[in-house]
């Protein structure tokens, strides 16, 4: 557990909150952003998997390289590979040489294509815009903190390579 941060007898910490219910509202956030993500994947004739290296693609502009994208998700070079061509065909990314290194591949998101998916995630949007209009700027700032957090400490995390 974080620093400064003590469990308590029934799985509460000090601040309160049961680590357990913690638990429960997030994986129910993770399991509905999943099954919008599934549903997209369908819309467009991809994967899952696919999606998600497209969320990296558009998270990291200028630098998302093949080998990035087989670092975050886990994935063999090969299935990396079928992922990207699945993407290329499907319409959403480009593949690009860089320029002061021919051997490095670069990996675009095709702004046409972003239409597709703001289009597909609008009710998303809209609905975090709505749950994120409950609370104060301050409860805001923290949420952001803890999911920052929470970012950096899974983002040390390795995934076993499949």
């Amino acid at each position: 557990m974080g620093e400064g941060h003590t469990e308590k007898a029934g799985g509460a910490d000090e601040s309160g909150v049961e680590l357990q219910k913690f638990g429960v509202a997030l994986r129910r956030t993770i399991g509905e952003m999943n099954r919008l993500v599934h549903g997209f994947a369908v819309t467009q004739g991809l994967h899952p998997t696919d999606i998600h290296a497209l969320s990296f693609v558009l998270d990291n502009p200028d630098t998302a390289t093949p080998g990035l994208v087989r670092e975050h998700l886990g994935l063999t070079s090969g299935a990396v590979t079928a992922c990207l061509d699945r993407l290329e065909k499907a319409g959403h990314i480009r593949r690009s040489r860089a320029e002061g290194d021919r051997r490095v591949v670069r990996i675009h998101y095709v702004p046409g294509a972003k239409s597709v998916a703001r289009a597909y995630f609008m009710p998303l949007a809209q609905a975090a815009d709505r749950a994120r209009g409950r609370f104060t700027e301050d409860e805001l700032a923290v949420v952001l903190r803890y999911f920052d957090a929470l970012n950096d400490e899974l983002g040390e995390l390795r995934v076993p390579r499949r």
